[in-house]
């Protein structure tokens, strides 16, 4: 299942989310996504229900609890801290896109600093 995880400020705008996944999706190479992901109280903010719409995706919320199981390549100590995992967007497109899933675009952050995005997605078994 592809993924795009997303975290943003309480202030971010719809403007400053999709700006952060259209970076990571172009990044990834795709811009298919099958769910928009975040934490859960994230995921009733209006902005994020906004953007699932608009992409034409469920908008899923993760429990803190299962990102913290998460190690992120990318580490910012302030969502460590709130968080505990390095990179919230990373550790949500993770967790949702299931146990095997890999990053196909590490955490990139939004033009005006409010919102970031990664991809994750499993690789298909072709054999």
């Amino acid at each position: 299942m592809r993924t795009a995880g997303v975290g943003f400020r309480s202030g971010a705008s719809m403007a400053s989310l999709q700006d952060a996944l259209m970076r990571a999706l172009e990044i990834s190479g795709s811009t298919a996504i099958e769910a928009l992901v975040t934490e859960s109280a994230k995921s009733r903010a209006p902005v994020f229900k906004e953007l699932a719409q608009a992409m034409g995706v469920p908008g899923l919320g993760v429990r803190s609890e299962d990102m913290a199981q998460m190690m992120t390549p990318t580490q910012s100590q302030r969502i460590l801290d709130k968080f505990g995992t390095g990179s919230l967007c990373e550790a949500a497109a993770l967790v949702a896109a299931g146990p095997d899933a890999r990053l196909v675009a590490a955490r990139v952050i939004s033009g005006d600093g409010m919102a970031t995005a990664a991809i994750a997605d499993v690789e298909e078994d072709n054999t």
